[in-house]
């Protein structure tokens, strides 16, 4: 029997196990394209966790209604319904921010992060798991991007938010506000962490195999002082 999974882990899992941008590389188009700026990468996060959260939830709720031959179809028009939400309130709210993201927030639309849990998951869990994943994958979403917007951001414009923070004197690094600076953080990011995983797994394997070694000799020890 399968052992159920807690809600606790349903959220969590998506922060860094099953992380969407750093663990299963999705959604690579807005992560690169909007992540100019901190704020723009918080934006889109936010934007993308409430289609993704509210979409969970109503397909979760529906999913035994939905007639398999039609479920991505569904899936899209639900998915679509929240996007044109987030759209419109963006354009009212918030136009600088809205004319920045530019069509980036409608195409979360085709996302594969949103359409792939819906797919993956919440047509297959109850609506508080769903909800609960979808926070997750969201909240991971949002620590992908809002870091590597910072770092391009710091790197290149010498703020973070809008506020200054590095002195006159360092020369912004150009590349970093191009997509060519994308690829190159985004991929040392990844690299940097795979490594630190790496890192923790081979000394874990080690003080496991330690263990291992000094097992007989405490054993051998305590016969020969018996």
């Amino acid at each position: 029997m399968k052992k159920q999974v807690t809600l606790f882990t349903e959220f969590t899992k998506g922060l860094w196990d099953q992380n969407p941008v750093f663990k299963q590389v999705l959604g690579m188009c807005p992560t690169l394209a909007v992540t100019v700026s901190a704020m723009n990468g918080i934006a889109m996060a936010l934007a993308t966790t409430f289609v993704l959260t509210f979409s969970s939830l109503i397909i979760s709720l529906i999913r035994k209604l939905i007639p398999t031959q039609v479920r991505i179809a569904s899936y899209i028009v639900i998915i679509a319904t929240f996007v044109t939400i987030v759209d419109l309130v963006m354009r009212a709210q918030f136009p600088e921010l809205s004319k920045e993201l530019g069509p980036y927030i409608p195409l979360i639309v085709v996302n594969c992060l949103i359409l792939g849990r819906q797919e993956a998951f919440a047509s297959k869990n109850t609506p508080i798991r769903a909800v609960l994943d979808a926070l997750g994958m969201g909240a991971g979403f949002l620590i992908a991007l809002a870091s590597l917007g910072a770092i391009r951001e710091i790197l290149g414009s010498r703020t973070l938010l809008g506020v200054q923070i590095l002195p006159d004197a360092f020369e912004p690094w150009l590349v970093m506000i191009l997509p060519a600076g994308a690829f190159l953080t985004l991929g040392l990011m990844m690299g940097f962490l795979n490594f630190m995983v790496l890192r923790k797994k081979t000394r874990e394997e080690q003080e496991l195999l330690s263990r291992h070694l000094q097992e007989p000799k405490m054993s051998l020890a305590k016969g020969q002082e018996a």
